[in-house]
């Protein structure tokens, strides 16, 4: 295991403060505040200490607050129910006494049903993309000065965008998005862990999604954006040491909000996941 990746999995292993309480470390990505995704995986960690022999099917969220990234994260988990087949936590993650994310998970026992699912789209091979890290120290000359140390970083989840966008010369395309990725290295057996760390991946790039058709980046000036809520579900076991592919579209964008939508399929075109969210894409004007 590489030790970026490394450094990411002792992120998501909380230290247990109490009885269903946890506290996690934050990390700065060299966004403003805390990367939504790291809340995510961290309150699935939290849940998934409360819960045994379930794994998590299904997780909703909503982001209250934003995160700052020198201060711990405390989470409480609250466990709603414990049924024969499902059990449903509630974990509210907490900043300096403030709620900054609440959120829902349901865990299920391993069962057999019917199965179907959609075919994953033809794209270009992993093998032949270049990685996002790549195109970052590309253009590192021209990223500000005060975001290029973060922006340039070892990064221990691995994305290959099929159709690059330049962040900082944004064109206006199709509001669709695909990528393969993978956490870097080999990881233990532990479908907690994998699902954690989906969690936390599943958040990068979804929100530009719906920023294609107007031609802006979360760069372009004025642009204020962040999650306001995330859903997951957990269709089948995946490892994410493994390539996925991450096929994102945005079927709307009204009123400073842009829904988005995602499917994941592993390198055999098994559908693993599905994601949702919608974001505040709010553009300010000079005046504002």
């Amino acid at each position: 295991m590489l030790d970026v990746t490394r450094k990411l999995v002792e992120l998501l292993d909380l230290a247990p403060i109490g009885d269903d309480h946890f506290q996690g470390e934050s990390e700065d990505l060299g966004f403003e505040n805390v990367f939504g995704g790291q809340v995510l995986g961290q309150a699935l960690m939290a849940a998934s200490r409360t819960v045994e022999n379930r794994t998590a099917h299904s997780l909703h969220a909503y982001f209250l607050r934003p995160g700052n990234t020198r201060l711990p994260i405390d989470y409480e988990v609250q466990r709603v129910r414990d049924g024969g087949t499902f059990s449903v936590r509630r974990v509210i993650a907490r900043q300096d006494g403030k709620e900054i994310l609440t959120g829902s998970m349901s865990f299920q026992v391993e069962e057999p049903g019917f199965d179907h699912q959609v075919p994953m789209p033809e794209v270009s091979s992993f093998d032949k993309l270049k990685s996002e890290h790549t195109y970052a120290l590309m253009l590192k000359q021209y990223i500000p000065e005060n975001r290029r140390e973060k922006f340039t970083r070892d990064r221990p989840i691995e994305i290959r965008p099929i159709d690059p966008v330049n962040p900082l010369k944004p064109e206006p395309k199709d509001p669709q998005k695909q990528a393969w990725f993978r956490a870097q290295g080999d990881l233990p057996d532990d479908p907690v862990l994998h699902r954690c760390l989906l969690a936390y991946s599943s958040d990068f790039g979804l929100l530009g999604t719906s920023l294609h058709p107007h031609g802006v980046s979360f760069m372009n000036k004025g642009m204020q954006v962040a999650s306001l809520d995330h859903s997951i579900w957990f269709h089948r076991e995946f490892r994410m040491d493994d390539w996925l592919l991450y096929d994102k579209d945005s079927p709307s964008a009204s009123g400073g909000r842009g829904f988005n939508r995602g499917n994941i399929f592993n390198r055999e075109g098994v559908l693993v996941a599905s994601t949702c969210q919608e974001a505040l894409i709010r553009q300010r004007s000079a005046k504002s």
